[in-house]
């Protein structure tokens, strides 16, 4: 019995024994096959073909190039002085006097009338002492030409019947003989008439007119102010012309004139004048190396002070064309389009300024950008913006593009 248990334990141990190697076989034959499944995938996976990329074709916008005449202009700016101006100084002391208008800023006058009033009542006085002095002079010594010169008697009573108190003094009669100007000047005429002349001059100086139609810009006394000789009174402008001094570089002093019209308008470009240039100096600013230019505008609007732009007439340059700054290339190159790729060609600019360039050198007919394209290169292929019908209500963008699929 003994034997026979033991017979059948050992017998059930050899069969879990090969059981447990059949199921380790045949995982082992799964996992291998799991793994050649996986790496084929694979394989698969990497031969499988790359998507293409888009290729993007950007839209353009060009020109035809037609030379032409283009007028350079310098571009400038300053402001507006008064052509005429008259500082106003006191060269007799005395009371500021009213006048008909007041001695206010803003102020205008016609020519010849009074600007200010000095009171000269005591000065008056002394000038017509001294002018009575002259005529009892003078009536002195008609007895004695009556007698000694009958010949000259006649002009100088007709001196006599001229002689006005209220108004300047006469001018003496000529003298015509030697005899006559040893008698006249003997007797101290001519001394005491230029002395009455001179009182006359500063006599004048008490009151100042105005030499031109203009404003009164600045006003520093009022009426009743002691005004002392040799005081600052004010400023008298003509409004009528105004002068613009602008700095132009040297290089194109050759190339200005006087009498050219010149082109001025405001900051906002809203308003525009017309200008001429008036003159020109002849030495160059050392510090600055530029020329000074005066404008001369005349326009009832201006105001002296205002701040004025200014575009030069400088010369005209034959068969050449102005385009943007920003499409040069490399100081002396522009993009041109060739059967829908763009191309690179030398040029020769000569003259720029703050936004164009004038060049020379590209033939006539040839297709160029009119507008700058970010990132353009020699080779780049393009398309050419065309434009729509009018009727259409689409508007494109500068940096519009189309995708094309290869």
């Amino acid at each position: 019995m003994l034997d026979s248990f033991v017979g059948d334990s050992t017998l059930s141990s050899g069969c879990h024994y090969h059981m447990r190697k059949i199921i380790l076989a045949v995982l082992g034959v799964l996992l291998i096959a799991a793994a050649l499944f996986i790496t084929k995938k694979i394989i698969d996976n990497k031969k499988r073909p790359q998507p293409k990329a888009a290729k993007v074709i950007k839209t353009v916008f060009v020109d035809t190039v037609q030379n032409k005449t283009v007028p350079i202009k310098i571009a400038a700016n300053g402001n507006l002085t008064a052509k005429r101006r008259l500082e106003l100084y006191a060269e007799v002391q005395g009371i500021f006097k009213g006048s008909a208008q007041l001695f206010k800023t803003g102020q205008k006058y016609k020519r010849g009338q009074a600007l200010i009033r000095i009171d000269a009542s005591e000065y008056y006085a002394s000038v017509q002492s001294a002018k009575s002095n002259l005529y009892n002079l003078v009536t002195s010594i008609m007895p004695d030409l009556r007698l000694d010169y009958p010949d000259i008697y006649e002009k100088w009573q007709g001196y006599l019947n001229t002689f006005d108190m209220s108004k300047a003094t006469p001018k003496l009669p000529e003298v015509t003989s030697e005899k006559e100007k040893y008698f006249i000047t003997g007797r101290n005429i001519y001394t005491t008439y230029y002395n009455v002349k001179n009182l006359e001059q500063r006599l004048a100086k008490y009151t100042i007119s105005a030499p031109f139609v203009g404003v009164l810009t600045e006003a520093l006394v009022t009426e009743g102010t002691l005004i002392r000789q040799g005081q600052k009174l004010g400023e008298f402008i003509d409004t009528s012309t105004y002068e613009m001094q602008v700095a132009i570089g040297k290089e194109y002093g050759d190339l200005l004139q006087v009498g050219e019209s010149v082109e001025l308008s405001n900051l906002n470009k809203t308003k525009t004048y017309t200008g001429t240039v008036s003159r020109i100096n002849s030495s160059v600013d050392q510090a600055t190396q530029t020329i000074t230019t005066f404008i001369e505008v005349q326009e009832p609007t201006l105001r002296e002070g205002m701040y004025l732009e200014a575009n030069l007439d400088a010369k005209k340059e034959e068969n050449a064309i102005e385009v943007d700054r920003g499409l040069l290339q490399e100081g002396n190159k522009i993009f041109v389009v060739r059967d829908s790729i763009l191309d690179i060609i030398d040029v020769n600019p000569v003259f720029f300024s703050d936004k164009k360039v004038v060049l020379k050198g590209v033939p006539d007919n040839t297709i160029v950008l009119s507008k700058n394209v970010p990132g353009a290169y020699a080779g780049m292929l393009i398309k050419v913006y065309q434009e729509k019908t009018k009727n259409s209500n689409v508007s494109s963008d500068t940096s519009a593009s189309t995708t094309k699929k290869q």
